[in-house]
């Protein structure tokens, strides 16, 4: 099971980076950060079997590919979003990582814009 391997590499960098700290925190910092490069490339191909089934499923039900693709660009704003403010966070930037979550929801509501007024829009034609 990947999730295993994944866990116990978290475990293991995170004791490393107990130890590591004391003495040199700036080398605990880059150990978090490869720890984190790490498990997104080892998710990597997962994250592409699900692109490939919401696309399947959009073209199944019929639904534009812009939407698709919209919604799926707003997904990983979201988790990219939440990525970079725990890597903030964990090195002890709290104020940079509120910036980022900031300017992720700022993103995330332009780029949701266009599927709102097509909802709004859908309502209205609804409404006699």
């Amino acid at each position: 099971m990947e999730i295993l391997q994944i866990v116990g590499l978290g475990f293991v960098v995170t004791l490393l980076i107990l130890i590591i700290r004391q003495q040199r925190p700036e080398l605990a910092v880059q150990l978090s950060l490869t720890l984190a490069t790490a498990i997104f490339l080892l998710i990597l191909a997962k994250i592409q079997v699900i692109l490939t089934v919401f696309r399947d499923l959009a073209e199944k039900a019929n639904i534009n590919q812009t939407y698709l693709t919209t919604m799926l660009k707003i997904i990983g704003i979201a988790y990219l979003t939440e990525f970079g403010s725990q890597v903030c966070k964990d090195a002890g930037e709290g104020a940079v990582a509120a910036k980022i979550e900031f300017a992720g929801k700022i993103l995330v509501m332009t780029m949701a814009i266009p599927i709102i007024a097509l909802v709004i829009d859908s309502i209205v034609r609804l409404i006699p």
